[in-house]
């Protein structure tokens, strides 16, 4: 690292090799970010790198990584604790793994679950530390408008317990941490995108054109609303949301389902 990136805030953005960690980037790095971006294809990080640099004069450092390894995500956490002057990560690394749970191989699902939770764990707490010590910073952790779909019905869902129940953890996770960082200078998001046609459907054996054209969200304007919710104050961001009444229904929701069941008898139906 040079000097010259010591006087610029920094972003890291895991999963940046492709979708919407790509558009990350490129949004920061457009903003003014030095960048540490981190995927599992070299060759794809190190030419969106050049591309940044050369387009935006930033610094790119390029971390091939797979967060489903102990060793690499270890190493990663090392790396965002120490850095000085951090002020975004975006925890955006993710897969789908669509398909009824009883055919999703167990290692598939361990994999899902060790990037989407634990990885997102680990990197927020190695963030964390320096970023309250600064008064300065934001989190944004890519989840899904699926995390809201435990109880949808719907036949074109796709199948998902472990990928939404994954998105489900994140989205409780931001919004008790952001909470709990009220007042510090850090915030923490949820960003609960729909369809975004990216790399990932295609991953998944999915066939893209089988999306209405007026369901799909570029990714561009899916980071777009991020950073504008973070402004907002948004823990939790439904870029295509325009009712937000409808977000506050669940949360107050939730709410009274606690305050309605505070006692320890059980109720009469189980009697």
């Amino acid at each position: 690292m040079t000097d010259k990136s010591n006087v610029r805030p920094h972003a890291v953005v895991t999963g940046a090799s492709s979708g919407i960690g790509q558009a990350f980037a490129q949004r920061l790095s457009r903003d003014g970010f030095d960048l540490t971006i981190v995927a599992r294809r070299r060759d794809r990080l190190e030419a969106l790198a050049k591309r940044l640099q050369d387009a935006d004069h930033v610094q790119v450092e390029v971390v091939v990584a797979d967060l489903t390894k102990a060793a690499d995500l270890r190493a990663l956490e090392k790396r965002v604790s120490e850095y000085d002057l951090l002020e975004l990560l975006v925890n955006n690394a993710g897969f789908g793994g669509y398909m009824p749970f009883v055919q999703l191989d167990a290692d598939q699902a361990e994999e899902l679950i060790d990037l989407q939770v634990l990885a997102v764990t680990r990197l927020t707490r190695a963030a964390l530390p320096g970023m309250i010590n600064r008064k300065k910073g934001a989190i944004i952790n890519v989840s899904s408008r699926l995390a809201f779909s435990g109880a949808a019905k719907a036949e074109w869902l796709p199948k998902r317990a472990t990928y939404a129940a994954a998105k489900a953890y994140m989205n409780t996770f931001t919004q008790i941490l952001n909470a709990e960082l009220n007042g510090t200078g850090v915030q923490v998001q949820a960003l609960c995108p729909g369809v975004v046609l990216t790399e990932f459907h295609v991953r998944m054996g999915m066939d893209p054109s089988r999306f209405p054209p007026e369901i799909i969200t570029p990714a561009a304007d899916v980071v777009q609303a991020s950073l504008a919710g973070l402004r907002l104050g948004e823990a939790i961001c439904v870029p295509n949301l325009r009712d937000t009444t409808l977000l506050m229904a669940v949360n107050e929701a939730q709410d009274r389902l606690l305050e309605a069941s505070p006692t320890g008898a059980v109720a009469s139906r189980y009697k």
